[in-house]
């Protein structure tokens, strides 16, 4: 569902991403972890079309994201860690707008607006302007609009910023059952008890690398720790940063 092979981005002698190759089946829970820097955001930003690889390739559902971008993008959804939204709308104007966006019908709309507008706590909120909205009550009104539509594939930085301990459950809740229903989820994160929890797989990226990647328990073995995964995260990392030509694994 998600491939990235090769992938590189360079900003002039920075190498932001480098060769960077991994594979996301279908309904599978993919989460990234690495430090400040280590090329988290700039692959997703390549993975969602927002910048062009300086090599390599990036394909959602089978298409090539430079390539294909229309087919591609109808797939996803994206949800960076400040999300864009119109302040002058409301939230239910904006659920709309994003529906008619991915071409939905207005009873397709209503249908999933049904579901999401409650699951998420936007009642009170529905018919006032996003501009005066909490920044935990932003992040919800772009969640519920990027699974409005139902994609394929959905992308998601820092998923639980400014989010109260509810709210942030609703979300995990949320995306494991659309993960259960065969939507694949690719998401990045500082907070490694969110990766341990939710993740089928993650992924560990150093210096633009993947240096690491596996179920909790395997990245335990790989770095010969016990105990909680943030042990076997630094070790990892230190071990990245001790060795910084060692190929990806």
């Amino acid at each position: 569902m998600i491939e990235l092979h090769q992938l590189e981005k360079h900003f002039g002698e920075v190498r932001a991403v480098d060769g960077l190759s991994l594979t996301v089946n279908r309904g599978e829970f993919y989460a990234v972890l690495g430090p400040n820097a280590a090329g988290k955001t700039t692959t997703i930003k390549m993975l969602v079309g927002l910048i062009k690889p300086t090599r390599g390739t990036a394909k959602l559902a089978g298409f090539d994201v430079q390539r294909q971008p229309l087919e591609a993008r109808s797939r996803l959804s994206y949800v960076p860690d400040f999300p864009f939204l119109y302040d002058k709308l409301t939230p239910a104007e904006f659920l709309a707008f994003t529906g008619r966006l991915f071409r939905m019908d207005e009873a397709a709309i209503a249908r999933a607006a049904d579901d999401l507008v409650p699951r998420f706590s936007l009642e009170p909120w529905l018919h006032k302007p996003i501009e005066g909205l909490s920044h935990g009550t932003r992040q919800r009104v772009a969640i519920a609009s990027a699974l409005l539509h139902n994609p394929e594939v959905f992308v998601i930085d820092e998923p639980m910023v400014g989010l109260d301990p509810h709210h942030a459950r609703v979300v995990k809740d949320t995306l494991k059952e659309r993960t259960k229903n065969g939507m694949t989820v690719f998401l990045s994160t500082h907070q490694i008890h969110v990766a341990e929890e939710m993740a089928d797989r993650i992924g560990i990226i150093q210096k633009g690398r993947l240096v690491a990647e596996g179920t909790a328990a395997e990245l335990r073995q790989k770095a010969g720790t016990d105990g909680a995964l943030e042990r076997a995260f630094l070790a990892l990392t230190e071990a990245g940063t001790d060795n910084p030509d060692a190929p990806a694994s």
